[in-house]
């Protein structure tokens, strides 16, 4: 009589299959930190709200200021995720500091640092906190910022556009946005300086 096969270990399984262990942002693949949100009865517009705060408080940690835009709200089954799109000119000797104040930030208010990705051309750093929200500073095409914060799983509502404005041009309706447009002294330069300053001049941005 032939003997069945064994079944493969669940996470086997699900690594295999390349679907990632944590759900809606959560900090880890736990039904606790899946269900967070629902337990404390949070419905997607708060968990809306609850993002565009942490990432007003990143943006803020991050010295010296760079301007940004909003990006689109998705939404799925139990969450939602909101975007922004930096439009200062990050240079590349510059990406890795950015990443660094926003890590920094985040593990001086308790955050966990999940992730960190050393790309050259496309690094990256990805956060989490207790409640499950996860949250992410990364690098993509022409060098521009972005910044995520998904929520963990929540309670099914209508979501309104972000509150916050934008401390430049909001280019609203306007998609994709535009690339980094706007030069700094310090985030667009090449040196090793540590200064503050920023500068006001704009460009053209492109969308290639």
């Amino acid at each position: 009589m032939r003997r069945a096969k064994r079944a493969l270990p669940l996470v086997a399984v699900v690594l295999a299959l390349g679907v990632p262990l944590s759900g809606c942002g959560s900090e880890d693949g736990s039904a606790r930190g899946v269900s967070a949100g629902k337990e404390r009865g949070m419905d997607m517009q708060e968990a809306a709200e609850q993002s565009d705060a942490m990432l007003d408080a990143v943006l803020k940690g991050i010295d010296p200021d760079v301007q940004w835009a909003h990006g689109p709200t998705t939404t799925r089954a139990c969450g939602v995720t909101r975007r922004r799109a930096v439009m200062t000119v990050v240079s590349p000797e510059r990406r890795q500091t950015f990443l660094d104040r926003a890590e920094t930030f985040w593990r001086k208010n308790d955050y966990r640092i999940k992730a960190v990705n050393k790309d050259e051309k496309f690094p990256a750093v990805y956060a989490v906190t207790k409640s499950g929200f996860g949250v992410s500073v990364s690098f993509r095409g022409k060098g521009q910022a972005f910044l995520e914060a998904d929520s963990p799983c929540v309670k099914e509502s209508k979501v309104a556009a972000p509150t916050a404005e934008p401390n430049g041009p909001a280019y609203k309706d306007v998609y994709p946005l535009p690339r980094p447009n706007v030069r700094s002294e310090f985030w667009s330069g090449t040196g090793t300086g540590t200064g503050t300053g920023t500068g006001t001049g704009t460009g053209t941005g492109t969308d290639g």
